[in-house]
């Protein structure tokens, strides 16, 4: 139940982000959730090895190189999803920490909500 009340969420906040970032478009609800979808799998499957193959660069910018490997991984979904469409690189790295933060917030308040 979780899992589809995340994927709700965050296909909202791509829903939210397109409407208030001018460089992100999404033509429609269901792509909104095909977006989510290709995201989370992104993140599930390919985030991890790419982490670790850039570690060293990672640790030598102390963190910072995410940003920009979280961005990267945007524009492959919007390379993916038809319908979904980042203008840039500097689109998508704005779009990647919108989302991070939305979901940031949904988990904090979900965790709260189902730990009693």
């Amino acid at each position: 139940m979780n899992i589809l009340i995340n994927w709700i969420i965050s296909a909202l906040v791509v829903i939210a982000s397109a409407y208030i970032l001018p460089g992100v478009t999404v033509d429609n609800f269901f792509v909104a959730f095909i977006t989510a979808l290709v995201i989370g799998l992104i993140n599930t499957f390919i985030r991890p090895a790419i982490l670790l193959l850039t570690l060293p660069i990672t640790i030598l910018t102390l963190g910072l190189f995410s940003f920009v490997i979280n961005a990267l991984l945007i524009l492959l979904a919007s390379a993916i999803v038809p319908g979904f469409e980042v203008a840039g690189f500097w689109w998508a790295l704005l779009f990647s920490l919108v989302l991070a933060v939305a979901n940031h917030f949904v988990g904090t308040v979900m965790t709260r909500r189902y730990s009693y």
